[in-house]
């Protein structure tokens, strides 16, 4: 397993390197067009950025916080941030990612890192090929800073799972109250760009996996339509649902880091077509794109603060020019058991064949093959939680068994047509807005995960429609997203939708790394 070791090579870099020290680049809570600025004027060097968070890293995620959001480095990190300065100085940049920090989570392939999906099983991954979504981001200049850490297998092992803790990475720490969840599974992702451990990150989704980690540290995310981002050699749950998505600090920075993910790949037929999407997804938002929208919302069971805080946020998307109209949740009796059907079968047929691709050194190659290993090792892989979901999967019969095909086609009608569609209608409304999750619940070793409040993500997860979350601010201290959900193919109108009430509103607050929340702390810090 090529694992770098992050204290030592961050401050290694920062001692040798007098630019570093010159200089004292700052990164925190810095845009991709602030750092692009500071690089085109000479103010700062892509070597100089990659130093900046490097240092930063070693600075909070193994020290300080101890945030352990970051699970290993790119050794050529720095080589690759010299590429970018030399392309620059011949006038040959490659668009606005060209030099820019950028994580990447755990589960998906780097030529120069293993990956591991958190899972000691494949600590031996070390494909030495990048993921096409990855290959893309190289094209396009990104620096590929290294891995973040996740739920282990993206959260899927176990219904009693803390979210956040990996047998290789630990457990994510939440930046806004370090006793408090980072959501899963791309929780890594989440903590580190909220932590300003890089400009951006790329987190994946089953469902619920980028929109979750993004409201829960005070990001914004997006869950694209399914087929725009390759999945291939990514650690797969499910072929109908898995999607690559890009988290950052605000929606422009997501905007330009989605725009160099979308891409067709031959070996994905998902995405046949998706380069008729490809575009500057930036270039078009404006603070004027929800003047006269029609905007769907409804109303989830929640506590009385986050209802007060949503009602607020309905009232900005009104200042902002929004049309808005309640609908109601319809009633869509069985999608969470057609749901799970469809899950189960194609975790167990999707991960034998993503093994099969892995290196010899990695032994597994089915999933009963992955449950004997954690039986194995149950000191390391099982100390909080078992595999009862794995157990399950593997119990599946197949891609064409009847229950499986029942409950796909079950499950896509009732998300879609009599879901989501079906609101849109109700309202005549281009899009809908409720809120994306409850607040960050307290990490739990001994109970695991206590999902409280709503959850927006299921009915654009199962259908494969897209999904933004945007910070609506805070709710007692800790951070809570706002989602706007469209059809298919509707990225860029979420985006621009989501960057209004961002430029209306400002709602994001800082991380300050408390150890907990004041239990004294109260509906002051709604706003």
């Amino acid at each position: 397993m090529r694992r770098t070791g992050l204290l030592a090579l961050a401050i290694g870099l920062a001692a040798a390197s007098p630019v570093a020290a010159q200089t004292r680049i700052a990164v925190d809570e810095v845009s991709i067009d602030a750092l692009q600025a500071a690089m085109a004027s000479g103010r700062a060097s892509s070597v100089a950025l990659t130093q900046a968070y490097l240092a930063r890293i070693a600075a909070m995620d193994r020290k300080g916080p101890t945030l352990r959001a970051v699970i290993a480095i790119s050794p050529d990190a720095l080589a690759q941030a010299r590429a970018s300065d030399a392309r620059r100085k011949a006038g040959k940049t490659l668009g606005p990612l060209d030099g820019i920090p950028v994580l990447i989570k755990d589960n998906i392939e780097t030529r120069e890192l293993s990956t591991t999906a958190g899972s000691l099983a494949l600590a031996a991954n070390d494909t030495r090929r990048d993921a096409p979504v990855v290959a893309l981001l190289r094209a396009q200049g990104a620096v590929i800073l290294g891995k973040t850490n996740l739920s282990e297998w993206a959260n899927i092992r176990s219904n009693n799972s803390m979210s956040g803790w990996s047998a290789v990475g630990g457990l994510v720490r939440n930046p806004y109250a370090l006793d408090r969840t980072a959501c899963g599974s791309s929780s890594g992702s989440g903590a580190a760009v909220a932590a300003s451990l890089a400009a951006v990150a790329v987190g994946t989704e089953t469902d619920g996996s980028v929109v979750c980690p993004s409201a829960m540290n005070g990001l914004a995310g997006l869950k694209p339509t399914l087929g725009l981002v390759s999945r291939t050699h990514v650690v797969p749950i499910s072929h109908s649902q898995d999607t690559p998505g890009p988290m950052g600090r605000s929606v422009k920075d997501v905007a330009i880091l989605f725009s160099a993910m979308i891409g067709d790949d031959p070996a994905d037929p998902a995405t046949k077509g998706a380069d008729r999407y490809r575009k500057d997804y930036a270039a078009g938002l404006s603070r004027d794109a929800l003047k006269g929208v029609r905007v769907g919302y409804w109303k989830p069971e929640m506590a009385d603060d986050l209802a007060a805080r949503f009602d607020k946020a309905l009232d900005e998307l009104r200042a902002a020019g929004a049309v808005l109209v309640e609908v109601k949740l319809p009633k869509l009796d069985g999608l969470g058991e057609a749901e799970g059907v469809v899950l189960h079968a194609e975790l167990k047929a999707d991960m034998a064949a993503y093994l099969a691709s892995t290196p010899a050194a990695v032994k597994a190659r089915t999933l009963a093959d992955l449950i004997a290993f954690n039986d194995a090792h149950k000191a390391a892989e099982m100390p909080f939680f078992g595999q009862e979901t794995f157990v399950k999967a593997d119990r599946t019969k197949g891609l064409d068994d009847p229950e499986y095909t029942q409950a796909r086609a079950k499950s896509l009608r009732l998300a879609s047509v009599e879901g989501i569609d079906w609101m849109l209608k109700q309202a005549d409304a281009k899009l809908l807005v409720t809120p994306t999750y409850g607040t960050p619940w307290l990490s739990d070793p001994a109970h695991g995960d206590q999902f409280t409040g709503p959850s927006a993500s299921e009915l654009p997860a199962v259908s494969g429609y897209p999904h933004l979350t945007v910070p609506m601010g805070l709710v007692n201290g800790l951070p809570a997203g706002l989602s706007f959900i469209g059809t298919a193919w509707s990225d860029g109108l979420l985006l621009n939708a989501g960057y209004a009430y961002e430029q209306a509103t400002h709602a994001r607050v800082a991380p300050k790394y408390l150890p907990t929340i004041p239990a004294d702390l109260g509906a002051r810090t709604l706003r």
